[in-house]
């Protein structure tokens, strides 16, 4: 019984074959890509995205790597060593709409990335449970090494502190994640094919500007919030809602005590302007 039930199967097996060349090419053609598809989608973060369209084939390789090294290498290396104290913003302003630029004359780029604010709700359960583990983890650390730090800035400067909470994420946060995520994903899928080495490369771009702060704490920093920016980015497709989370975090450290990490960006020249 089990023998002839095995043979009608497998008669079952060679008929479909045999007659799936017969099908109309006009139905096979779709019916393949869509059997074959099946399986394929192994990210976890979102569905697959037309990341680099109508950029790359404006530039060759070598000109993207050139692009890339003085931007995201040369720049912040030439900052870090430069005998004359440059303020932070104006220059992240420069760069930041060059980038901007570039998105824009693009036709294949889609704009909505830019903002899509509509993405927020469905991940802001997540990111506030994530950001308040971080935040804890964050003051434990300050109470524990760096007592003298806690809540420094709120205790001496309050006024200051409050303009810092609604300028940062303005001036500095939204232009960061332009260059950083929507730029960076748009124009170098060529230099870092796959998924998470786009990620990776994102976040360690990102954690490697912050060598101007001249302090190991903030590159550490900033190269984990880079990989939770840039796959919250990918994962939802909108600036706002990884620029909302990045604006958690960096009102979390100004707040908490650790801004004198981050001191020469907003602070500083938000504090130069006041001063006047």
């Amino acid at each position: 019984m089990r023998v002839n039930c095995i043979l009608s199967i497998t008669a079952l097996v060679a008929s479909s074959v045999s007659v799936a060349p017969e099908l109309p090419q006009t139905f096979r053609a779709p019916f393949l890509r869509f059997f074959l598809s099946q399986g394929r989608e192994t990210s976890t973060l979102h569905q697959p995205r037309s990341w680099g369209a109508g950029v790359k084939p404006a530039m060759t390789r070598s000109a993207l790597i050139l692009e890339f090294v003085l931007l995201f290498v040369a720049l912040p290396l030439g900052y870090r060593f430069s005998p004359v104290r440059i303020p932070a913003l104006p220059l992240l302003w420069l760069v930041a709409g060059y980038a901007c630029w570039q998105l824009l004359r693009n036709p294949h780029f889609d704009r909505a990335r830019l903002w899509k604010i509509g993405a927020l709700p469905s991940r802001l359960g997540v990111i506030l449970l994530l950001f308040a583990v971080a935040a804890i983890a964050l003051w434990l650390g300050v109470r524990r090494f760096a007592p003298s730090l806690e809540w420094s800035f709120v205790r001496q400067t309050p006024a200051f502190w409050a303009l810092v909470m609604v300028a940062y994420p303005v001036l500095s946060v939204y232009p960061q994640g332009l260059l950083f995520r929507a730029f960076f994903f748009e124009r170098y899928t060529d230099l870092f094919p796959g998924e998470w080495a786009m990620i990776l490369a994102s976040a360690a771009a990102f954690a490697f500007l912050h060598i101007v702060f001249r302090n190991w704490l903030a590159v550490v920093l900033t190269f984990a919030g880079g990989l939770l920016f840039a796959m919250r980015y990918v994962e939802t497709d909108s600036l706002a809602t990884s620029s909302f989370e990045h604006a958690l975090y960096g009102c979390w450290l100004f707040t908490v005590g650790l801004g004198q990490y981050f001191y020469h960006g907003t602070i500083a020249s938000v504090g130069s302007a006041m001063s006047r």
